[in-house]
Protein backbone atom coordinates (compact mmCIF):
# COMPACT_ATOMS: atom_id res chain seq x y z
CA UNK A 1 0.00 0.00 0.00
CA UNK A 2 1.31 3.23 -1.07
CA UNK A 3 1.96 6.12 1.19
CA UNK A 4 -0.91 8.12 0.38
CA UNK A 5 -3.65 5.20 0.54
CA UNK A 6 -2.16 4.46 3.61
CA UNK A 7 -2.74 7.87 5.30
CA UNK A 8 -6.54 7.10 4.17
CA UNK A 9 -6.75 4.30 5.50
CA UNK A 10 -5.81 5.36 8.55
CA UNK A 11 -7.56 8.45 8.92
CA UNK A 12 -11.00 6.72 7.86
CA UNK A 13 -10.36 3.98 10.90
CA UNK A 14 -10.47 1.31 8.58
CA UNK A 15 -7.86 -0.83 10.34
CA UNK A 16 -7.49 -3.24 12.83
CA UNK A 17 -5.39 -3.33 16.25
CA UNK A 18 -3.66 -6.17 17.91
CA UNK A 19 -1.50 -5.98 21.06
CA UNK A 20 0.22 -8.76 22.84
CA UNK A 21 2.04 -8.55 26.40
CA UNK A 22 4.49 -11.60 25.87
CA UNK A 23 7.00 -12.77 28.06
CA UNK A 24 9.57 -10.23 27.12
CA UNK A 25 7.94 -7.48 25.22
CA UNK A 26 4.65 -5.67 24.36
CA UNK A 27 3.60 -5.61 21.10
CA UNK A 28 1.55 -3.53 18.73
CA UNK A 29 0.65 -3.99 15.40
CA UNK A 30 -1.88 -2.04 13.22
CA UNK A 31 -2.93 -3.52 9.96
CA UNK A 32 -4.94 -1.93 6.89
CA UNK A 33 -8.35 -3.43 5.60
CA UNK A 34 -6.67 -6.23 4.30
CA UNK A 35 -5.27 -7.38 7.35
CA UNK A 36 -1.46 -6.89 6.13
CA UNK A 37 1.02 -5.04 9.05
CA UNK A 38 1.41 -1.26 8.27
CA UNK A 39 2.81 0.31 11.93
CA UNK A 40 3.93 -1.23 14.99
CA UNK A 41 5.31 -0.44 18.47
CA UNK A 42 6.53 -2.03 21.11
CA UNK A 43 8.01 -2.11 24.98
CA UNK A 44 10.66 -4.35 26.36
CA UNK A 45 9.89 -5.80 29.76
CA UNK A 46 11.15 -8.59 31.97
CA UNK A 47 9.50 -10.95 34.47
CA UNK A 48 11.06 -10.08 38.14
CA UNK A 49 12.02 -12.95 40.85
CA UNK A 50 10.63 -11.26 44.07
CA UNK A 51 9.71 -13.42 47.32
CA UNK A 52 9.93 -16.48 45.10
CA UNK A 53 7.07 -15.91 42.79
CA UNK A 54 7.69 -14.61 39.05
CA UNK A 55 5.61 -11.53 38.59
CA UNK A 56 5.18 -8.29 36.80
CA UNK A 57 3.64 -5.77 39.16
CA UNK A 58 0.46 -3.50 37.64
CA UNK A 59 2.40 -0.42 37.47
CA UNK A 60 4.45 -2.51 35.00
CA UNK A 61 1.77 -3.43 33.02
CA UNK A 62 0.24 -0.21 32.30
CA UNK A 63 3.50 1.56 31.66
CA UNK A 64 4.50 -0.76 29.51
CA UNK A 65 0.98 -0.76 27.28
CA UNK A 66 1.09 3.42 27.16
CA UNK A 67 4.88 3.06 26.31
CA UNK A 68 3.86 0.82 23.92
CA UNK A 69 0.87 2.49 21.89
CA UNK A 70 2.93 5.65 22.35
CA UNK A 71 5.61 4.07 20.22
CA UNK A 72 2.86 2.18 17.77
CA UNK A 73 1.70 5.89 17.18
CA UNK A 74 4.86 7.42 16.26
CA UNK A 75 5.71 4.62 14.49
CA UNK A 76 2.06 5.81 12.07
CA UNK A 77 3.31 9.79 12.37
CA UNK A 78 6.61 8.86 11.50
CA UNK A 79 5.84 6.35 8.27
CA UNK A 80 2.37 8.24 7.37
CA UNK A 81 2.23 11.57 8.82
CA UNK A 82 -1.16 11.04 10.25
CA UNK A 83 -2.71 10.84 14.24
CA UNK A 84 -3.59 7.34 15.29
CA UNK A 85 -7.17 8.34 16.63
CA UNK A 86 -9.28 4.93 15.85
CA UNK A 87 -9.29 1.68 14.56
CA UNK A 88 -12.30 -0.78 13.08
CA UNK A 89 -11.86 -2.87 15.73
CA UNK A 90 -8.86 -3.89 18.09
CA UNK A 91 -7.83 -7.02 20.48
CA UNK A 92 -5.59 -7.78 23.60
CA UNK A 93 -3.36 -10.80 24.11
CA UNK A 94 -1.26 -11.93 26.56
CA UNK A 95 0.58 -14.89 27.72
CA UNK A 96 -1.79 -17.53 29.00
CA UNK A 97 -2.60 -18.77 32.19
CA UNK A 98 -0.89 -17.55 35.69
CA UNK A 99 -3.02 -15.84 38.95
CA UNK A 100 -4.54 -12.84 39.22
CA UNK A 101 -7.17 -12.39 41.54
CA UNK A 102 -9.31 -9.02 42.98
CA UNK A 103 -11.97 -7.63 45.84
CA UNK A 104 -14.97 -6.33 45.34
CA UNK A 105 -13.22 -2.59 45.19
CA UNK A 106 -11.29 -3.74 42.08
CA UNK A 107 -8.06 -4.40 44.22
CA UNK A 108 -5.34 -6.79 42.88
CA UNK A 109 -4.96 -8.79 45.98
CA UNK A 110 -1.70 -10.35 45.78
CA UNK A 111 1.02 -10.05 42.41
CA UNK A 112 -0.01 -11.43 39.39
CA UNK A 113 1.55 -14.95 39.15
CA UNK A 114 2.88 -15.71 35.95
CA UNK A 115 2.58 -18.90 33.94
CA UNK A 116 6.35 -19.24 34.29
CA UNK A 117 6.14 -20.30 38.32
CA UNK A 118 6.06 -23.98 39.49
CA UNK A 119 4.52 -23.46 42.98
CA UNK A 120 1.73 -25.50 42.31
CA UNK A 121 2.29 -28.88 42.01
CA UNK A 122 0.53 -30.42 45.45
CA UNK A 123 -2.75 -28.43 43.36
CA UNK A 124 -1.69 -29.98 40.26
CA UNK A 125 -2.07 -33.31 41.36
CA UNK A 126 -4.60 -33.34 43.73
CA UNK A 127 -7.29 -31.24 40.49
CA UNK A 128 -5.57 -33.74 38.08
CA UNK A 129 -6.91 -37.14 40.18
CA UNK A 130 -9.92 -35.30 41.14
CA UNK A 131 -11.17 -34.73 37.59
CA UNK A 132 -9.55 -37.04 35.67
CA UNK A 133 -8.21 -34.31 33.61
CA UNK A 134 -4.82 -32.93 33.45
CA UNK A 135 -4.54 -29.93 35.61
CA UNK A 136 -1.13 -27.96 35.05
CA UNK A 137 0.93 -26.12 37.46
CA UNK A 138 -0.30 -22.45 35.90
CA UNK A 139 -3.21 -23.23 35.39
CA UNK A 140 -5.44 -20.28 37.25
CA UNK A 141 -7.48 -22.95 38.92
CA UNK A 142 -4.28 -24.87 40.46
CA UNK A 143 -3.06 -21.21 41.59
CA UNK A 144 -6.54 -20.72 43.23
CA UNK A 145 -6.34 -24.39 45.05
CA UNK A 146 -2.52 -24.18 46.39
CA UNK A 147 -3.60 -20.63 47.79
CA UNK A 148 -6.55 -22.53 49.45
CA UNK A 149 -4.08 -25.30 50.34
CA UNK A 150 -1.30 -22.82 51.79
CA UNK A 151 -4.26 -21.33 54.38
CA UNK A 152 -3.43 -18.10 52.24
CA UNK A 153 -5.42 -15.21 53.96
CA UNK A 154 -6.59 -13.50 50.40
CA UNK A 155 -8.72 -16.17 49.09
CA UNK A 156 -11.68 -15.76 51.05
CA UNK A 157 -11.68 -11.81 49.72
CA UNK A 158 -11.53 -13.05 46.05
CA UNK A 159 -14.47 -11.13 43.83
CA UNK A 160 -12.94 -12.13 40.65
CA UNK A 161 -10.09 -14.18 39.08
CA UNK A 162 -8.72 -13.79 35.75
CA UNK A 163 -5.77 -13.98 33.52
CA UNK A 164 -3.69 -11.35 31.88
CA UNK A 165 -5.35 -10.11 29.23
CA UNK A 166 -8.45 -10.67 30.78
CA UNK A 167 -7.34 -8.32 33.24
CA UNK A 168 -6.39 -5.49 30.47
CA UNK A 169 -9.24 -6.02 28.53
CA UNK A 170 -11.75 -5.63 31.68
CA UNK A 171 -9.69 -2.66 32.77
CA UNK A 172 -10.36 -0.83 28.90
CA UNK A 173 -14.12 -2.21 28.22
CA UNK A 174 -15.56 -2.79 31.53
CA UNK A 175 -16.01 -6.19 30.71
CA UNK A 176 -15.27 -9.24 32.70
CA UNK A 177 -14.78 -11.60 29.90
CA UNK A 178 -12.23 -13.79 28.26
CA UNK A 179 -11.81 -16.08 25.06
CA UNK A 180 -12.36 -19.90 24.95
CA UNK A 181 -8.74 -20.08 24.29
CA UNK A 182 -7.55 -18.92 27.46
CA UNK A 183 -10.60 -19.96 29.71
CA UNK A 184 -9.04 -23.20 28.49
CA UNK A 185 -5.81 -22.63 30.76
CA UNK A 186 -7.98 -21.41 33.71
CA UNK A 187 -10.28 -24.77 34.14
CA UNK A 188 -11.72 -27.24 31.80
CA UNK A 189 -13.62 -26.49 29.05
CA UNK A 190 -16.60 -28.68 27.85
CA UNK A 191 -16.43 -29.85 24.29
CA UNK A 192 -19.86 -30.60 23.88
CA UNK A 193 -20.65 -27.01 25.48
CA UNK A 194 -18.11 -25.26 24.69
CA UNK A 195 -17.87 -23.87 28.04
CA UNK A 196 -16.37 -23.95 31.57
CA UNK A 197 -17.16 -27.92 32.72
CA UNK A 198 -20.07 -28.07 35.04
CA UNK A 199 -19.45 -31.12 36.58
CA UNK A 200 -15.69 -30.28 37.45
CA UNK A 201 -17.22 -26.86 38.65
CA UNK A 202 -19.68 -28.94 40.84
CA UNK A 203 -16.77 -31.27 42.47
CA UNK A 204 -14.30 -28.37 42.92
CA UNK A 205 -17.05 -26.60 45.07
CA UNK A 206 -17.71 -29.82 46.93
CA UNK A 207 -14.09 -30.26 47.24
CA UNK A 208 -13.53 -26.27 49.05
CA UNK A 209 -17.10 -26.39 50.91
CA UNK A 210 -15.78 -27.01 54.12
CA UNK A 211 -13.83 -24.04 53.98
CA UNK A 212 -16.59 -22.03 53.99
CA UNK A 213 -16.00 -19.02 51.37
CA UNK A 214 -18.70 -16.97 50.59
CA UNK A 215 -17.92 -17.27 46.50
CA UNK A 216 -18.74 -20.04 44.69
CA UNK A 217 -16.27 -21.27 41.88
CA UNK A 218 -18.26 -19.71 38.78
CA UNK A 219 -18.88 -16.57 40.89
CA UNK A 220 -15.06 -15.49 40.20
CA UNK A 221 -14.66 -16.52 36.70
CA UNK A 222 -14.76 -14.32 33.39
CA UNK A 223 -17.72 -15.02 30.83
CA UNK A 224 -16.38 -17.28 28.18
CA UNK A 225 -17.13 -16.37 25.02
CA UNK A 226 -16.14 -17.28 21.24
CA UNK A 227 -13.96 -15.81 18.66
CA UNK A 228 -16.21 -13.29 16.84
CA UNK A 229 -18.54 -12.72 19.80
CA UNK A 230 -19.09 -10.25 21.24
CA UNK A 231 -17.05 -8.47 23.70
CA UNK A 232 -17.68 -4.61 24.24
CA UNK A 233 -16.34 -1.79 22.79
CA UNK A 234 -13.27 0.30 24.65
CA UNK A 235 -14.56 2.93 27.08
CA UNK A 236 -13.44 6.53 27.62
CA UNK A 237 -11.83 5.13 30.57
CA UNK A 238 -10.07 2.63 28.62
CA UNK A 239 -9.08 4.74 25.70
CA UNK A 240 -7.33 7.26 28.34
CA UNK A 241 -5.47 4.45 30.44
CA UNK A 242 -3.97 3.16 27.13
CA UNK A 243 -3.06 6.68 25.37
CA UNK A 244 -3.23 9.66 27.70
CA UNK A 245 -3.06 12.14 25.03
CA UNK A 246 -6.31 11.60 24.62
CA UNK A 247 -6.12 11.43 20.75
CA UNK A 248 -7.42 7.78 21.17
CA UNK A 249 -11.24 7.75 20.74
CA UNK A 250 -13.63 6.17 22.73
CA UNK A 251 -16.62 2.88 20.88
CA UNK A 252 -13.67 1.04 19.52
CA UNK A 253 -15.25 -2.42 18.77
CA UNK A 254 -13.19 -5.03 20.76
CA UNK A 255 -12.97 -8.55 20.46
CA UNK A 256 -12.63 -11.51 22.78
CA UNK A 257 -9.61 -11.49 24.86
CA UNK A 258 -6.99 -14.37 23.65
CA UNK A 259 -3.93 -15.81 24.83
CA UNK A 260 -0.86 -16.07 23.12
CA UNK A 261 -1.46 -19.86 22.14
CA UNK A 262 -4.80 -19.13 20.50
CA UNK A 263 -3.31 -15.37 18.89
CA UNK A 264 -0.44 -17.99 17.74
CA UNK A 265 -2.35 -20.14 16.11
CA UNK A 266 -4.56 -17.34 14.42
CA UNK A 267 -1.96 -15.69 13.24
CA UNK A 268 -0.24 -18.96 11.33
CA UNK A 269 -3.73 -20.23 10.51
CA UNK A 270 -3.54 -23.07 12.20
CA UNK A 271 -6.99 -23.44 14.24
CA UNK A 272 -8.62 -26.01 11.49
CA UNK A 273 -8.13 -29.47 12.34
CA UNK A 274 -5.09 -31.68 12.03
CA UNK A 275 -3.09 -28.14 11.68
CA UNK A 276 -0.03 -27.47 14.16
CA UNK A 277 1.50 -24.57 15.33
CA UNK A 278 4.83 -24.17 16.97
CA UNK A 279 5.74 -20.91 19.13
CA UNK A 280 9.29 -20.66 19.86
CA UNK A 281 10.87 -17.24 22.29
CA UNK A 282 10.94 -17.35 25.56
CA UNK A 283 9.34 -20.34 25.97
CA UNK A 284 8.06 -22.84 23.41
CA UNK A 285 4.82 -24.18 22.86
CA UNK A 286 2.98 -26.81 20.11
CA UNK A 287 -0.77 -26.94 19.29
CA UNK A 288 -2.31 -29.61 17.96
CA UNK A 289 -5.59 -29.84 16.61
CA UNK A 290 -7.20 -33.06 17.10
CA UNK A 291 -10.09 -34.56 14.82
CA UNK A 292 -10.73 -37.10 17.81
CA UNK A 293 -9.52 -37.12 21.53
CA UNK A 294 -7.08 -38.74 23.24
CA UNK A 295 -7.26 -42.19 24.82
CA UNK A 296 -5.57 -41.82 27.80
CA UNK A 297 -4.94 -39.21 30.33
CA UNK A 298 -0.61 -37.64 29.62
CA UNK A 299 0.03 -35.38 32.69
CA UNK A 300 2.89 -33.93 30.04
CA UNK A 301 -0.11 -33.11 27.65
CA UNK A 302 -2.39 -29.96 28.34
CA UNK A 303 -5.88 -29.89 26.55
CA UNK A 304 -7.05 -25.98 25.26
CA UNK A 305 -8.95 -25.11 22.90
CA UNK A 306 -8.45 -23.16 19.42
CA UNK A 307 -9.70 -19.57 19.94
CA UNK A 308 -13.29 -20.82 18.34
CA UNK A 309 -13.94 -24.11 20.90
CA UNK A 310 -11.85 -26.82 18.78
CA UNK A 311 -10.06 -29.21 21.20
CA UNK A 312 -6.54 -28.82 21.13
CA UNK A 313 -3.83 -30.84 22.39
CA UNK A 314 -0.94 -28.10 23.83
CA UNK A 315 2.85 -29.03 24.36
CA UNK A 316 4.22 -26.58 26.74
CA UNK A 317 7.99 -25.55 27.60
CA UNK A 318 8.44 -22.87 30.60
CA UNK A 319 12.14 -22.96 28.49
CA UNK A 320 13.22 -22.11 24.87
CA UNK A 321 15.35 -19.37 24.15
CA UNK A 322 16.48 -17.56 27.89
CA UNK A 323 19.68 -19.49 28.18
CA UNK A 324 20.76 -19.68 24.63
CA UNK A 325 19.83 -15.75 24.53
CA UNK A 326 22.35 -15.12 27.75
CA UNK A 327 24.78 -17.01 25.51
CA UNK A 328 24.75 -14.75 23.04
CA UNK A 329 25.20 -11.66 25.17
CA UNK A 330 28.30 -13.24 26.86
CA UNK A 331 29.82 -13.45 23.37
CA UNK A 332 28.86 -10.01 22.45
CA UNK A 333 30.36 -8.88 26.02
CA UNK A 334 33.61 -10.45 24.82
CA UNK A 335 33.79 -8.94 21.60
CA UNK A 336 33.34 -5.53 23.26
CA UNK A 337 36.12 -6.41 25.46
CA UNK A 338 38.45 -7.00 22.43
CA UNK A 339 36.98 -3.49 20.70
CA UNK A 340 34.75 -5.12 18.52
CA UNK A 341 31.04 -3.82 17.90
CA UNK A 342 29.04 -5.94 16.02
CA UNK A 343 25.34 -5.50 15.91
CA UNK A 344 23.23 -8.22 18.06
CA UNK A 345 21.87 -9.00 14.70
CA UNK A 346 24.69 -10.17 13.19
CA UNK A 347 25.77 -11.97 16.13
CA UNK A 348 22.71 -14.42 16.06
CA UNK A 349 22.95 -14.73 12.55
CA UNK A 350 26.57 -16.12 12.30
CA UNK A 351 26.32 -18.61 15.29
CA UNK A 352 23.01 -20.36 14.01
CA UNK A 353 24.05 -20.75 10.85
CA UNK A 354 27.24 -21.78 12.20
CA UNK A 355 25.31 -24.23 13.82
CA UNK A 356 24.28 -26.36 10.82
CA UNK A 357 27.43 -27.14 10.58
CA UNK A 358 28.25 -29.10 13.39
CA UNK A 359 27.97 -32.86 14.13
CA UNK A 360 24.12 -33.80 13.82
CA UNK A 361 24.39 -34.98 17.43
CA UNK A 362 26.26 -32.03 18.72
CA UNK A 363 29.42 -33.91 18.82
CA UNK A 364 28.86 -35.08 23.15
CA UNK A 365 27.60 -31.92 24.23
CA UNK A 366 24.68 -31.42 26.38
CA UNK A 367 23.02 -28.91 27.99
CA UNK A 368 19.41 -28.14 29.75
CA UNK A 369 18.01 -24.52 29.31
CA UNK A 370 16.19 -24.97 32.63
CA UNK A 371 15.72 -20.88 33.69
CA UNK A 372 12.65 -22.47 35.44
CA UNK A 373 10.73 -25.66 35.82
CA UNK A 374 9.56 -28.09 32.99
CA UNK A 375 6.29 -30.21 34.06
CA UNK A 376 6.98 -32.69 31.00
CA UNK A 377 10.14 -33.79 32.98
CA UNK A 378 8.90 -33.14 36.18
CA UNK A 379 11.20 -30.40 37.42
CA UNK A 380 9.50 -27.72 39.99
CA UNK A 381 12.62 -25.51 39.00
CA UNK A 382 15.75 -24.86 36.70
CA UNK A 383 19.27 -24.44 36.68
CA UNK A 384 20.50 -23.68 33.17
CA UNK A 385 23.11 -26.28 32.82
CA UNK A 386 26.06 -27.00 29.76
CA UNK A 387 27.65 -30.78 30.39
CA UNK A 388 30.02 -32.66 28.28
CA UNK A 389 31.65 -35.79 28.03
CA UNK A 390 35.48 -35.32 28.27
CA UNK A 391 36.24 -36.84 24.51
CA UNK A 392 33.38 -34.35 23.19
CA UNK A 393 34.06 -32.28 20.12
CA UNK A 394 33.96 -29.17 22.03
CA UNK A 395 33.51 -26.43 19.24
CA UNK A 396 31.42 -23.31 18.99
CA UNK A 397 29.18 -25.20 15.87
CA UNK A 398 28.73 -28.23 17.90
CA UNK A 399 27.98 -25.46 21.39
CA UNK A 400 25.35 -23.44 19.11
CA UNK A 401 23.54 -26.43 18.07
CA UNK A 402 23.25 -28.11 21.14
CA UNK A 403 21.43 -24.78 22.70
CA UNK A 404 19.27 -25.09 19.83
CA UNK A 405 18.43 -28.31 19.66
CA UNK A 406 17.97 -28.67 23.30
CA UNK A 407 15.89 -25.03 23.31
CA UNK A 408 13.23 -27.75 21.58
CA UNK A 409 14.36 -30.47 23.57
CA UNK A 410 11.69 -30.63 26.20
CA UNK A 411 9.02 -30.04 23.16
CA UNK A 412 10.68 -32.83 21.42
CA UNK A 413 9.45 -35.21 24.40
CA UNK A 414 6.02 -33.82 24.14
CA UNK A 415 5.50 -34.06 20.64
CA UNK A 416 6.61 -38.02 20.98
CA UNK A 417 4.04 -38.85 23.16
CA UNK A 418 1.36 -37.76 20.63
CA UNK A 419 2.93 -39.21 17.87
CA UNK A 420 4.34 -42.33 19.40
CA UNK A 421 1.20 -43.00 21.82
CA UNK A 422 -1.65 -41.24 20.46
CA UNK A 423 -0.82 -41.97 16.80
CA UNK A 424 -1.85 -38.31 16.44
CA UNK A 425 -0.57 -36.67 12.98
CA UNK A 426 -0.83 -33.80 11.37
CA UNK A 427 -1.24 -31.99 8.12
CA UNK A 428 1.12 -28.96 8.43
CA UNK A 429 3.02 -27.85 11.07
CA UNK A 430 3.93 -23.28 10.70
CA UNK A 431 6.44 -22.40 13.06
CA UNK A 432 7.12 -18.76 14.12
CA UNK A 433 8.37 -16.68 17.18
CA UNK A 434 12.45 -15.62 17.54
CA UNK A 435 13.70 -18.97 17.38
CA UNK A 436 12.91 -18.71 13.41
CA UNK A 437 14.38 -15.37 12.55
CA UNK A 438 17.74 -16.52 11.58
CA UNK A 439 16.21 -17.78 7.79
CA UNK A 440 16.16 -22.03 7.62
CA UNK A 441 18.16 -22.71 11.23
CA UNK A 442 15.80 -22.92 13.80
CA UNK A 443 12.89 -23.86 11.06
CA UNK A 444 15.09 -26.42 9.56
CA UNK A 445 15.60 -28.19 13.02
CA UNK A 446 12.21 -28.27 14.22
CA UNK A 447 11.41 -29.84 10.97
CA UNK A 448 13.86 -32.61 12.35
CA UNK A 449 12.04 -33.06 15.63
CA UNK A 450 8.78 -32.86 14.18
CA UNK A 451 9.87 -35.40 11.32
CA UNK A 452 7.23 -33.13 9.21
CA UNK A 453 7.81 -30.54 7.04
CA UNK A 454 7.27 -26.87 8.46
CA UNK A 455 6.06 -23.34 7.26
CA UNK A 456 7.09 -20.39 8.39
CA UNK A 457 4.80 -17.48 6.26
CA UNK A 458 6.37 -14.10 5.49
CA UNK A 459 4.28 -12.82 8.26
CA UNK A 460 5.50 -14.87 11.23
CA UNK A 461 7.68 -12.62 12.83
CA UNK A 462 4.33 -9.99 13.52
CA UNK A 463 3.47 -12.83 16.06
CA UNK A 464 0.37 -12.68 18.33
CA UNK A 465 -0.14 -9.19 17.99
CA UNK A 466 -0.98 -9.52 14.18
CA UNK A 467 -3.39 -12.73 15.70
CA UNK A 468 -4.90 -10.51 18.21
CA UNK A 469 -5.62 -8.34 15.06
CA UNK A 470 -6.67 -11.04 13.06
CA UNK A 471 -9.36 -11.65 15.58
CA UNK A 472 -10.68 -8.38 15.74
CA UNK A 473 -11.53 -8.17 12.35
CA UNK A 474 -12.79 -11.85 12.54
CA UNK A 475 -15.22 -10.25 15.04
CA UNK A 476 -15.77 -6.89 12.76
CA UNK A 477 -16.19 -8.85 9.46
CA UNK A 478 -16.92 -12.69 10.11
CA UNK A 479 -20.18 -12.26 8.60
CA UNK A 480 -21.32 -15.75 9.33
CA UNK A 481 -17.86 -17.22 8.22
CA UNK A 482 -16.46 -20.01 10.72
CA UNK A 483 -13.00 -18.37 11.71
CA UNK A 484 -11.00 -21.10 9.62
CA UNK A 485 -12.82 -20.12 6.23
CA UNK A 486 -12.00 -16.66 7.39
CA UNK A 487 -8.30 -16.95 8.18
CA UNK A 488 -8.05 -19.45 4.93
CA UNK A 489 -10.57 -17.19 2.24
CA UNK A 490 -9.67 -13.52 3.36
CA UNK A 491 -6.79 -13.72 5.24
CA UNK A 492 -4.20 -16.33 4.24
CA UNK A 493 -5.38 -16.81 0.32
CA UNK A 494 -2.22 -15.33 -0.89
CA UNK A 495 -0.02 -16.03 1.62
CA UNK A 496 3.91 -16.71 1.06
CA UNK A 497 5.91 -18.84 2.96
CA UNK A 498 8.90 -21.16 3.12
CA UNK A 499 8.98 -25.01 3.63
CA UNK A 500 11.43 -27.15 4.90
CA UNK A 501 11.49 -30.63 4.78
CA UNK A 502 12.91 -33.04 7.50
CA UNK A 503 16.43 -33.87 6.71
CA UNK A 504 16.99 -37.96 7.49
CA UNK A 505 20.55 -37.09 8.70
CA UNK A 506 19.03 -34.17 11.03
CA UNK A 507 16.68 -36.63 12.42
CA UNK A 508 18.54 -39.48 13.34
CA UNK A 509 21.40 -36.99 15.11
CA UNK A 510 18.64 -35.12 16.87
CA UNK A 511 17.61 -39.19 18.02
CA UNK A 512 20.71 -39.73 19.49
CA UNK A 513 20.74 -36.29 21.20
CA UNK A 514 17.68 -36.88 22.69
CA UNK A 515 18.85 -40.36 24.13
CA UNK A 516 21.91 -38.54 25.85
CA UNK A 517 19.29 -35.86 26.60
CA UNK A 518 16.58 -38.32 28.25
CA UNK A 519 19.43 -39.82 30.15
CA UNK A 520 20.97 -36.71 31.67
CA UNK A 521 18.33 -35.58 33.46
CA UNK A 522 19.32 -36.66 36.42
CA UNK A 523 22.09 -34.39 36.54
CA UNK A 524 19.49 -31.33 35.84
CA UNK A 525 17.78 -32.93 38.78
CA UNK A 526 20.77 -32.98 40.88
CA UNK A 527 21.40 -29.56 40.20
CA UNK A 528 18.01 -28.28 41.50
CA UNK A 529 18.62 -30.23 44.93
CA UNK A 530 22.03 -29.62 45.08
CA UNK A 531 22.05 -25.75 44.54
CA UNK A 532 19.72 -23.30 46.46
CA UNK A 533 19.56 -20.25 46.44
Amino acid sequence: MDKKNAREVIRSGKTYLGIELGSTRIKAVLTDGNYIPIASGDHEWENKLVDGIWTYSVNEIWDGLRDCYKNLAADVMNKYDEELTTVSAMGISAMMHGYMVFDKNNNILVPFRTWRNTITGEASDKLSELFGFNIPQRWSIAHLYQAILNNEEHVGRIDYMTTLEGYVHWMLTGNKVLGIGDCAGMFPIDASTKNFNEEMISKFDKLIAPKGFSWKLKDILPKLLLAGEDAGVLSAEGAKLLDPTGKLKSGIKMCPPEGDAGTGMTATNSVAKRTCNVSAGTSCFAMVVLEKDLKALHREIDMVTTPDGLPVAMVHCNNCTSDLNAWINLFEENLKLFGVNVEKGEIYEKLYRLALKGDKDCGGLMTYPYFSGEHVTHMNEGRPLFVRMPDAKFDLANFMRAHLISSLGVLKLGMDILSKEEGVTVDRVMGHGGLFKTKGVGQSLLAAIMDSPVTCMETAGEGGAWGAALLAAFAAEGNGKTLPEFLETKVFADSKGSTLEPDPEDIKGIDAFMETYRKGLVAEKAAVEGLKC
